[in-house]
């Protein structure tokens, strides 16, 4: 278990995911590292919570029951630019990741993401950079990265994005109600 010297005041996160197992595990594992966790399962309660905090550390969950995830990190940034912010999601795709990072996450990691994976995304240093890959991505994730690629251009407007792809509407619905292919 890492500890926080006595000078330096506990680190406070915001931890925003809508999955209650998966925040209850995550937030004992980060409150045995040394941080101070706020769990939130919805934007509603996270921008409550906020009122109140002063988070130095955010972990957002991309897609929540009442909103995008992405509008809260902008809340967050808002709120203090050096702010540290991960974004999970199980429905990663390279667009999704270029927005979070545009928002202002730090990071962008995959569900199901390793506590050890996020806390080193969390307290890694500026301008830092993750390893490559080891292998490829498949067909079908080149295709799947496209279609979401389409869709954020879109502003995620099925409608539009259907046409543009030359697909049909309740087709491109289907692809994106899935998660993505490894």
């Amino acid at each position: 278990m890492a500890s926080q010297p006595d000078s330096d005041p506990m680190p406070v996160l915001l931890l925003v995911d809508d999955d209650a197992p998966f925040r209850q595990r995550l937030q004992v594992t980060l409150e045995r590292r040394g941080y101070a966790v706020t769990g939130s399962a919805s934007l509603a309660e996270a921008r409550e919570a906020i009122v109140g905090l002063r988070p130095t550390h955010a972990i957002v969950d991309m897609r929540l029951g009442d909103g995008n995830g992405l509008d809260l990190v902008n809340e967050l940034r808002n709120l203090d630019a050096d702010m540290r912010i991960v974004v999970l999601t199980g429905y990663g795709n390279l667009a999704t990741a270029v927005a979070a990072v545009k928002a202002g996450a730090v990071d962008y990691l995959a569900k199901p993401a390793d506590p050890d994976e996020i806390i080193r995304a969390l307290e890694a240093k500026p301008g830092s950079r993750p390893e490559a890959p080891s292998e490829p991505m498949s067909a079908d994730r080149v295709r799947w990265e496209h279609i979401q690629r389409v869709y954020e251009l879109c502003e995620r407007n099925v409608s539009e994005t259907a046409r543009r792809l030359k697909m049909h509407r309740r087709t491109l619905q289907r692809i994106l109600a899935k998660r993505s292919p490894r």
